[in-house]
Parts: C-alpha cells; sequence; structure tokens
C-alpha cells in the first residue's frame, strides 16, 4: 500500500478572498466527497448522536437539564474536533487516493506525533471553560429560583432574570464559538495539509477571519445555524450534516490556500 502520508509543503501558505462562489463550491465539493465515502463521516456522527442521546438520558436522570442547553449551545464550538476524520478523507480524494476507513484512522493516529494534537487540547480547554462560565452565568441568574428542570420549568426563562442569562449565556457563548472559529477555520485542515506549527497554524488561522470577517462570519453562522437544525430531530439530522460540513469546510481552506491557485473537487 502506498504511504499515505503525503509529502507536504512547509509553511503556511497565502490565502485569497473567499466569495459566496466559495461556499457554494465548497458545499458541492462536500457533497460529493459524503456521497463517494460515507463510512468515516457516518461512524464518527453516529458517536457523536451517541453522546447526545447519552447526555439527555443522564441530565434527565440527574434532575440537572440546564446542563444539556450547554450541551446543545457548546456542540458547535466540538464540531471541528469531531469533523477531524472528514477533513483528511476529503484531502487524500483530492490526491486522487483510494480512501478506506482503516487508512483515515491509520493517518490520524500518525499525526499524534505532530502539532495537530495541540490544537486539538486548546480546542477542548476552550469546550470545558465554555462549560464552566455558562453553568457560573446559569448558576448566578437562576440558581435560587425554584424549577425542577428545563423541561418542566421553562417558563422561569421567560422572567427578567431567565432573559437576561439567555442573553448574556449567548453573548459569551457566541464570544467562545467566534473564538475557535478563527482559530479552527483554516488553522486545523492547515496542520493536516502542511509542515507548520501549530501556533504559526492558529495565527494564520485568525488573520485570514480578520482580514475578510464578512464573509468568513456568513460561513460560521452557516455552519452553527445547520449544526443547531440538525439535532433538533433527536440528533439524527448530525448524521448528514456533520460529515457534510467537515468535507466542505476542508474545500473552503483548499478553495484559498495558496492565493487560489488550489482548487479540489
Amino acid at each position: 500500500m502506498a504511504d499515505l502520508m503525503m509529502e507536504r509543503a512547509h509553511g503556511a501558505p497565502a490565502f485569497a478572498a473567499p466569495t459566496i462562489q466559495t461556499f457554494r463550491h465548497a458545499l458541492r465539493a462536500g457533497w460529493s466527497d459524503f456521497r463517494a465515502a460515507p463510512a468515516f463521516g457516518v461512524i464518527v456522527a453516529a458517536l457523536c448522536l451517541l453522546a447526545g442521546w447519552g447526555m439527555t438520558a443522564l441530565t434527565v436522570w440527574a434532575g440537572h437539564t440546564f446542563w444539556l442547553v450547554l450541551g446543545v449551545f457548546g456542540f458547535p464550538l466540538f464540531a471541528p474536533f469531531a469533523a477531524l476524520g472528514t477533513y483528511e478523507v476529503s484531502r487524500l480524494r483530492s490526491s486522487g487516493t483510494y480512501v478506506t476507513t482503516r487508512d483515515v484512522w491509520r493517518v490520524l493516529w500518525q499525526e499524534r506525533n505532530r502539532q495537530l494534537p495541540w490544537l486539538c487540547a486548546l480546542m477542548m480547554v476552550i469546550l470545558l471553560f465554555w462549560f464552566f462560565l455558562g453553568h457560573m452565568i446559569f448558576a448566578l441568574m437562576l440558581g435560587l429560583k425554584p424549577m425542577t428542570n428545563i423541561m418542566s420549568s421553562t417558563q422561569v426563562f421567560l422572567s427578567v432574570d431567565g432573559l437576561i442569562m439567555l442573553g448574556l449565556g449567548s453573548l459569551v457563548g457566541g464570544v467562545f464559538a467566534l473564538l475557535l472559529f478563527s482559530v479552527c477555520v483554516v488553522g486545523l485542515p492547515m496542520l493536516l495539509d502542511r509542515e507548520v506549527d501549530y501556533v504559526t497554524a492558529m495565527i494564520r488561522s485568525i488573520s485570514v477571519v480578520a482580514q475578510y470577517p464578512m464573509m468568513m462570519l456568513g460561513w460560521a453562522v452557516l455552519i452553527a445555524f445547520l449544526l443547531i437544525l440538525a439535532m433538533v430531530p433527536a440528533f439524527f439530522g448530525l448524521l448528514v450534516v456533520l460529515p457534510w460540513l467537515g468535507h466542505s469546510s476542508w474545500h473552503v481552506y483548499a478553495a484559498l490556500r495558496d492565493g487560489g491557485a488550489l482548487q479540489t473537487g
């Protein structure tokens, strides 16, 4: 079997300005990748589906269903990590390599000695910090309110304190989402594609978002909207939406890479 760890270019590439066509192309190419090699994406999405069910069952059983709210709104922060394998599927397909699930797992396992784990660890720290702050905001605003859980005490959220909590929580969550998106949108696929340290990848990714804020934030809003929508039908939508967006995110990176000179899919 040919070595799947293809020779990588060194250093962060230049990036072209994104356009609406960039994202349309990425969504089409991502859907093509998902249809051609669905196994890995469906497996990872199924694990996320089971995790969502488990989180729901645990919080209902414990009577602390406010954790479910934090988990649902925090999932878009975790999505880039969950979709990591789909980046690799699209990367391999763009090189003309026949992709199997074993190939993807093998390549991801080989990444343990490179820079990718450092960025993934940072993503997990940000996610855990969101849970901590979200719980603190909930406790400060609604900690003394008479309620059993969010499913039987929804009227509490329509109180003054409840509305303040929802507004403040949404603002804080938005800041975390923007931070993680800015770090990962091209930083994560760059680490799979290039020999570059994770700090450089993070800085370069943030600079792309800062340089083209309207287009990049529009992409972020679309991702968040589709992920939240996918979680509505008992998380079942993740089986399609998560791998589709993962593949598409790789193609956004590839379309912008090297000033737009390289296109995939």
